[in-house]
């Protein structure tokens, strides 16, 4: 695939990613696979981002920390895609999820050693930290709720419980509300799972772009300028 190629599987077995009461499929929200929200940058990346097209306007802010990171996304993927598993299987849901960090890791295809945690946090801290003022709508397509606001890839985190060499074990996060919003209407689409085995942020970030707008269509065209 490409030069470099995929990542290798690190977990082949299937049954890991059962969060306690149900299987998953990754899925993506809509509106962070069309508009640039994370950056490609694998160092800290501390730009104010503008964008604008087609009546969208998106402006957004790092911390101290850097721009979360198109790698960052994954813990919204997997947080994404448990809430649409636990919705489609009828059972409640929440803006706060309570995650096994073990799970997250192997789930989302990374290794799990202590340096793996260390990132894990940081992801956390990132994607906590960057704030996103948009115009973005939201909801279903015949009603869409188009409001422009404030808000941080995730309101917040905690660790709720360590080992006692100091690994995170459990951890809660509660997604902001547009994202929650979004999921609870179903504006996702589903990614395959070699998503998380794309080694680079370039690779990631075409094909979100890819699966976005292909769809079921056999083509689809955009010129370079926008997609640049």
């Amino acid at each position: 695939y490409g030069v470099g190629g995929l990542l290798p599987d690190r977990h082949p077995q299937g049954d890991f990613f059962l969060c306690d009461l149900f299987d998953w499929v990754p899925k993506d929200d809509l509106a962070t696979m069309e508009h640039p929200v994370f950056t490609l940058s694998t160092r800290p990346d501390r730009r104010i981002l503008r964008y604008a097209h087609n009546g969208a306007e998106i402006e957004v802010t790092p911390s101290v920390k850097g721009l979360a990171t198109i790698h960052d996304k994954d813990i919204l993927i997997y947080c994404v895609s448990q809430l649409m598993a636990a919705l489609n299987a009828g059972r409640p849901t929440s803006r706060t999820l309570h995650l096994r960090a073990h799970d997250l890791l192997v789930s989302t295809n990374r290794e799990t050693s202590g340096d793996a945690y260390r990132r894990l946090r940081e992801a956390f801290e990132r994607l906590a930290g960057t704030r996103i003022v948009t115009n973005i709508a939201t909801g279903p397509k015949d009603d869409p709720l188009e409001v422009t606001t404030g808000f941080g890839l995730i309101e917040s985190w905690e660790i709720v419980r360590k080992t006692r060499g100091g690994r995170m074990v459990s951890v809660a996060v509660t997604l902001s509300d547009g994202l929650y919003r979004a999921v609870l209407s179903k504006s996702v689409l589903t990614l395959s799972r070699d998503y998380f085995r794309l080694r680079r942020p370039l690779e990631r970030r075409i094909y979100e772009i890819a699966r976005k707008h292909c769809g079921r269509q056999d083509h689809w065209r955009v010129s370079v300028d926008t997609l640049l």
